[in-house]
């Protein structure tokens, strides 16, 4: 067996170890790199280490770092409230704000699962207060995340942009935002269109939406045509507290998410020190409401995108890159190619993690778009998209946060929760990478 082979062959490995034994992507990409640079190309720890991003690095580290201050001082749950309070009794647009708002928190640098797991409590007991299907609550919430999630002050729109200039490939963060936003917005329409005309969400309220709801079961009979009978408190979605005031360090706060995003889109500085500076300001003047925030950075994302960049250095050191770009290459027809490489970036991540299949496909991407045959930002664009909107899948980090949230819900449905919501992701799975090729790749983008 070739070292290229056995190199490919550890990092499938890597993917099925990771989903199986619940162990850290990113540890286990450390370890192989250690194991497969040293034994089967003689590599040296320094050369190991060359593979390694520091500069993406201080990007997760300080987004995720600014992002846990806000959480802590209660900024991100006055952004929930304060859009909720906006519909009035339109119920039917509560899904759209949860929508929004989780676009929002992954844009300006949450975590994607960080922004669900925030999110989809409040949202789920919206569902149950106004009869709205906590499906349609729970598919809203993951798309929404993704919709944002490609932002050049986001951790995947961060992780992507970074790989692209390390890899001297032909780069455009507004394509790769826009072609996410765009692809989950559609989807999202898409699905409630579909539920608004069976029923599933009510029109108004019988009275105006709350600032607050009431803990309680997200239980909404799917027969239901008109807003549910609030839920008892003390079961099922514990109740979100009252809506924090909009003090001096919640106002600072969100001062500083303009600031990032401003500096980031107009004045071109860098996003992960820019938001480590703001953030250590934040420290500085409220030292109370930041003193566990280092703590809540989150480091096992941060551990598994360094640990598969790693890793893949390593790839590229062996060549194995070239060799596995030229073996897709040799397939003959490049669009052909480019559909297959979506279908396993989306089959992968439906069980694993996106950010992982991302850090792994566009590197071995690399010589099959240096040919020219097809558009590497396209290309790109198509990857990252057909590996994160899958995310709904139950098996996925953000699909199971819904599951979680949803079974705590509706205990008398959650067999049935959980088969619509692997049906949802298994067709997400088989409709859209062909989708995001046909919109992306096929008429030769970059």
């Amino acid at each position: 067996m070739s070292a290229e082979l056995l190199s490919i062959l550890v990092l499938a490995v890597i993917f099925v170890i990771a989903t199986t034994r619940s162990v850290n992507m990113g540890a286990l990409a450390f370890a192989a790199a250690f194991a497969v640079g040293g034994l089967a190309a003689d590599l040296d720890a320094d050369a190991v280490f060359a593979g390694f991003p520091g500069d993406l690095f201080v990007v997760l580290a300080g987004v995720t770092y600014l992002f846990a201050i806000a959480r802590a001082n209660g900024t991100t749950e006055w952004l929930v409230h304060a859009s909720v309070r906006l519909v009035g009794g339109r119920v039917g647009l509560i899904p759209w704000v949860m929508f929004a708002v989780t676009a929002a928190l992954t844009a300006i640098g949450a975590v994607s699962p960080g922004a669900v797991a925030i999110v989809a409590p409040l949202a789920l007991g919206f569902a149950a207060q106004y009869g709205i299907s906590p499906l349609l609550m729970g598919i809203m919430v993951v798309h929404g995340a993704q919709a944002g999630g490609f932002s050049p002050t986001s951790v995947y729109g961060s992780t992507v942009n970074s790989i692209v200039d390390r890899e001297h490939l032909p780069g455009n963060e507004g394509m790769l935002f826009l072609a996410s936003l765009v692809v989950n917005t559609v989807i999202a329409g898409i699905v409630y269109a579909v539920l608004m005309r069976r029923g599933r969400v009510p029109a108004r309220a019988a009275q105006p939406v709350a600032a607050t709801v009431g803990g309680g079961s997200a239980d909404a009979p799917e027969e239901a045509e008109g807003p549910a009978e609030p839920a008892a408190a003390g079961s099922g979605v514990p109740a979100p507290g009252p809506a924090p005031r909009l003090d001096v360090p919640i106002a600072a706060t969100l001062t500083g998410l303009v600031a990032l995003v401003a500096g980031a889109l107009l004045f071109d500085l860098d996003v992960g020190l820019t938001a480590i500076t703001i953030a250590v300001v934040l420290s500085i003047v409220w030292p109370a409401t930041s003193r566990t925030a280092v703590a809540e950075i989150s480091w096992s994302t941060v551990f598994l995108i360094c640990g598969v960049l790693t890793y893949v250095g390593v790839l590229d050191e062996m060549g194995t890159i070239k060799w596995a770009g030229e073996a897709v290459s040799d397939i003959g027809v490049p669009l052909l190619a480019a559909l297959l490489l979506c279908y396993i970036g989306a089959i992968v991540s439906a069980f694993a993690s996106s950010v992982g299949i991302m850090g792994a496909l566009i590197p071995l991407a690399v010589p099959f778009l240096a040919a020219g045959e097809v558009g590497a930002v396209g290309m790109v664009a198509a990857l990252a998209v057909s590996a994160t909107v899958v995310d709904v899948s139950p098996f996925s980090t953000n699909g199971a946060l819904v599951l979680a949230n949803a079974e705590h819900a509706q205990d008398a449905d959650r067999e049935r929760f959980f088969r619509q919501l692997m049906v949802y992701g298994a067709g997400v799975v088989v409709v859209a990478p062909a989708l995001v090729w046909l919109a992306f790749v096929v008429p030769g983008l970059g």
